[in-house]
């Protein structure tokens, strides 16, 4: 391929299809064929698979590897501007910020973080570039395996460097999926390169045409495989608990405002806490929109007075987002209601992953968020690790808006087995980005957790997606998005390690960081062996 005869519009639209594979956006009964069908909301497993054998196909075409990192980079560009594009919403409506320079931002975020892939991919030319060309079953599996080891490697910079950014990875379209039955045993990251294989091998077809025995034997053999291949079972159950989980519908223009969202949140919220029946009651993200010496006295007092006299249910317990602390230093928190510990102190958990310019402030990027006029925007950072917040008999470990995106963070909970989480509760504000596609991502993302570590995930928002997710990522119950109620149901808590978490607990990611390096050494070895 001709750097000058690229033509950047296929490749937009590969990326395109790759972002519409995370969260299908469109509502038709006509399309809701089957489980891997084009559900709305729903992710879809082969449009995936399509989208990187499209890209890969171009990939295999280069001839150099300032190519391959040009075509990554509109790739990987389109990806990220279909999977978020709604961040405009939230810079546009909510911020402020005039349409032009919203747009901008969008596409600008998106550009840099598509430099990751660009030089991942520029790595990959280097691995397959040869002098002497191949034979041609040499070149497919040289190219398949640095096309995979690249893919992979540019993944896992993207969801950790610069504090990361992992939302759209491939893996998360495999949530319904064949594949979905490998998560509890490698993970988002696991699936990513394992759809990159897939892709591969495609693209070799499409490519040229021809494919050896071996690898359509394989493939055959592990899609049969996953076909017949029964869900394994890596934990127990610890019991259910009754929940309730309360969604405010607060509009995102109001929810900060005083004679409008505040006072509504604060009556409303204080008066299904008082009147849910159930031992556990979850709140959504900064519920109560205020910091405490700004709530009138007795708020919060007499909240924790119901929950911790309650004699019917003792340890009943009310999870409630709020921002905490002073004007000082504060944190975006999760307040227990209900028992506490000897030393009296409420017990709380204090969001460790902070997101950038909405939460916290990059260095000389003040004016930035000045412009958003976001409220509360430089919070400060909760430890590591905090242990689980205890309630009826349950641990609940915690995770504030899009803290479910980092497994690997999450997986230090797990190093030890008999105090890990047996339910995972996340708390979030998705009103930021209105009622887009943003509200589906982010369910499929907390369903892939539930996958990975075998735990049920609840989760409690502002405006949606208020759920019950299962220990094997199925969503049993759902309030309506954009409404205001309270969903109350069952959760069946876990004990026990998936094969994932037990990897990534001791090692975090770097397991997965030597497959893709493995993948991109054994392209060079066939290289210079042949």
């Amino acid at each position: 391929m001709r750097m000058g005869l690229f033509k950047p519009l296929p490749m937009v639209l590969a990326g395109a299809l790759h972002a519409l594979s995370l969260a299908w956006p469109f509502a038709s009964p006509a399309m809701q064929f089957s489980a891997e069908g084009l559900v709305a909301g729903q992710p879809v497993g082969w449009l995936n698979v399509v989208a990187l054998a499209l890209f890969a196909r171009a990939i295999f075409a280069c001839d150099t590897p300032r190519q391959a990192a040009g075509v990554a980079w509109w790739f990987t560009t389109s990806l990220l501007v279909g999977s978020w594009w709604w961040l405009y919403v939230s810079m546009n409506t909510y911020g402020g910020l005039h349409p032009v320079l919203a747009g901008t931002a969008v596409l600008a975020l998106a550009g840099a973080v598509a430099l990751l892939y660009a030089g991942a991919f520029f790595v990959y030319g280097l691995a397959v570039q040869s002098e002497q060309k191949p034979a041609a079953g040499r070149l497919k599996t040289q190219r398949v395996l640095a096309f995979a080891g690249a893919w992979l490697m540019a993944e896992l910079a993207r969801g950790t460097w610069f504090t990361g950014l992992p939302w759209g990875a491939s893996g998360y379209g495999h949530v319904d999926g064949l594949l979905g039955k490998l998560a509890p045993w490698v993970g988002v990251y696991g699936l990513s390169i394992l759809a990159a294989l897939a892709a591969g091998l495609l693209a070799s077809v499409l490519h040229s045409g021809i494919l050896q025995k071996w690898p359509l034997a394989a493939v055959a053999a592990g899609f049969v495989g996953l076909l017949v291949m029964p869900q394994p079972s890596f934990t127990a159950s610890t019991g259910s608990l009754a929940v309730t989980l309360l969604q405010g519908n607060i509009p995102q223009s109001e929810k900060f405002q005083a004679n409008t969202g505040i006072p509504v949140a604060l009556a409303w919220y204080k008066s299904e806490l008082l009147a849910a029946s159930t031992p556990l009651v979850m709140a959504p993200e900064t519920a109560i929109p205020l910091l405490p010496q700004h709530l009138e006295p007795d708020y919060l007092p007499s909240l924790q007075a119901h929950f911790a006299g309650n004699t019917i249910h003792p340890e009943r317990t009310a999870l409630v987002g709020i921002p905490w602390g002073s004007r000082d230093g504060y944190t975006n928190s999760v307040l227990a209601l209900g028992p506490t510990p000897t030393n009296g102190q409420l017990r709380r958990f204090d969001k460790y992953h902070l997101v950038p310019f909405g939460e916290y402030i990059p260095p000389f990027f003040k004016w930035f968020t000045d412009l958003l006029h976001i409220p509360l925007a430089n919070f400060t950072q909760g430890d590591a690790a905090q242990p689980p917040l205890l309630s009826a008999g349950q641990r609940i470990a915690p995770n504030i808006c899009y803290e479910d995106l980092f497994g690997e963070e999450m997986s230090a909970l797990f190093r030890d087995e008999k105090a890990a989480p047996t339910i995972l509760a996340n708390f979030s504000n998705i009103a930021w980005f209105g009622n887009t596609i943003a509200i589906d991502q982010h369910r499929n993302i907390s369903r892939m957790r539930s996958l990975e570590f075998e735990r049920p995930m609840l989760r409690a928002t502002n405006t949606g997606s208020t759920a019950i997710i299962d220990h094997r990522g199925r969503v049993v119950q759902e309030l309506p998005r954009h409404t205001r109620g309270a969903l109350v149901g069952q959760v069946e808590g876990r004990t026990g390690l998936t094969p994932y978490a037990r990897a990534t607990a001791a090692m975090g990611l770097w397991w997965l960081w030597a497959i893709a390096v493995l993948g991109l050494l054994g392209a060079w070895w066939v290289k210079k062996r042949y």
